[in-house]
């Protein structure tokens, strides 16, 4: 195969793995524990304390997209993330939900987790109570809601709900 004509061909063509439209029509399925998964109950409080994380996400072709975040947990159990709406990985995923974070501690070396999920892109106005609790749940009370409300949709900004199925490791190797 030519250089050129190896440009063109999509990722998964090239090196196999990940098909996006497989995703996509693949049904839901609810993933059976295995060697190194955790309770997941135990990784969203390790969330509630660890707020640092790297998102992967896919683009379209399956290529590997990721982004350092600030990461919560709710009330509801999902892992949240403020982003916008024109960030790539918002468009990624919209087009293929499947989402990898890797959270860590302030200190970057030491205990660090990583959590694999199902997630769900929520746009304004119905983003702006969640934002505002994200904001509350990692930083406390802000001096001015009004201000970061009117940011908030100056910003067009979006809250990722992350379905938590799987995590790990449960050990340091």
């Amino acid at each position: 195969m030519t250089s050129r004509a190896r440009q063109q061909q999509p990722y998964h063509v090239l090196y196999g793995g990940f098909r996006p439209e497989a995703a996509l029509t693949r049904p839901h399925r609810p993933v059976r524990a295995h060697h190194c998964s955790m309770d997941l109950d135990k990784a969203r409080e390790f969330v509630r304390s660890n707020h640092r994380a790297v998102m992967l996400t896919r683009y379209p072709d399956g290529r590997p997209q990721t982004s350092p975040v600030t990461v919560g947990c709710d009330k509801d159990g999902y892992i949240v993330i403020s982003s916008r709406e024109t960030a790539v990985k918002t468009r990624n995923l919209r087009e293929n939900p499947q989402v990898v974070l890797t959270v860590m501690t302030d200190a970057f070396y030491g205990e660090w987790m990583q959590i694999e999920g199902i997630a769900h892109v929520v746009s304004l106005p119905d983003a702006m109570e969640p934002l505002v609790q994200y904001y509350r749940d990692i930083s406390g009370e802000h001096p001015d809601w009004d201000d970061y409300r009117a940011v908030m949709i100056k910003d067009k900004r979006v809250i990722i709900r992350v379905e938590p199925t799987r995590a790990g490791p449960n050990y340091h190797g």
